[in-house]
């Protein structure tokens, strides 16, 4: 990922954050079928330095015969996102100096895979992933609602993923290579439009430049 100095996020506090309130990831492979994609929900688990992201993908899906056990692997995780327009900085007002970009954060975790297909260890997944976005229901679902026979049914049909994590790299592009006059027009920009991604860039605008 190009990633000029004054966008680097290097704070890993802040990259496992994003992590976690962003767990939509994107996991690209490559084996001898050539480079894959694929989109899941993760979620990182901490032991001292070991940090491992951890998910499963169905059994239909041919990643977990396709790459080697231990293989290197990429997974993006995207933050908020949104079009910055020139009319936004008070510097295009004088010398019409500016051009369109778009500010966005992300995550890009390195490591190597493992699959496994133990039903115990699989069943603690889908219950952590359940519980962590379970938790903000009126009446919480978990895992023990079903039958214990539908359960086990539903765990034969999945393979567990474990990537253990080598290097994190944070982009935060987040309006730093603009003034300051032009960081608050971006600010109050994009709070006066309606999309509610652009409030949420707004704040983390505030938070990094201003």
């Amino acid at each position: 990922m190009y990633n000029p100095k004054h966008f680097q996020e290097n704070n890993e506090n802040n990259l496992i954050e994003l992590i976690e309130h962003y767990p939509f990831a994107t996991l690209i492979t490559h084996s001898e079928l050539g480079i894959e994609a694929n989109h899941l929900p993760l979620y990182i688990q901490q032991n001292n330095d070991k940090k491992v992201l951890l998910g499963h993908i169905a059994k239909a899906n041919p990643l977990w015969k396709t790459i080697q056990a231990g293989a290197e692997t990429l997974v993006v995780f995207n933050g908020p996102n949104c079009y910055i327009s020139p009319n936004y900085y008070p510097s295009k007002q004088e010398n019409g100096r500016a051009v369109p970009t778009w500010n966005y954060i992300a995550v890009h975790a390195k490591g190597n895979i493992q699959c496994f297909h133990d039903n115990d260890r699989k069943l603690e997944v889908v219950t952590h992933l359940t519980n962590l976005h379970e938790v903000n229901q009126p009446q919480p679902w978990s895992v023990g609602d079903a039958p214990n026979v539908y359960i086990e049914k539903m765990l034969s049909a999945i393979v567990g993923l474990e990537i253990e994590v080598t290097s994190f790299i944070g982009k935060w592009k987040v309006s730093q290579n603009q003034s300051g006059d032009n960081q608050q027009g971006v600010i109050t920009g994009l709070l006066s439009e309606v999309e509610n991604n652009s409030h949420k860039m707004a704040e983390i605008i505030k938070t990094n430049v201003t």
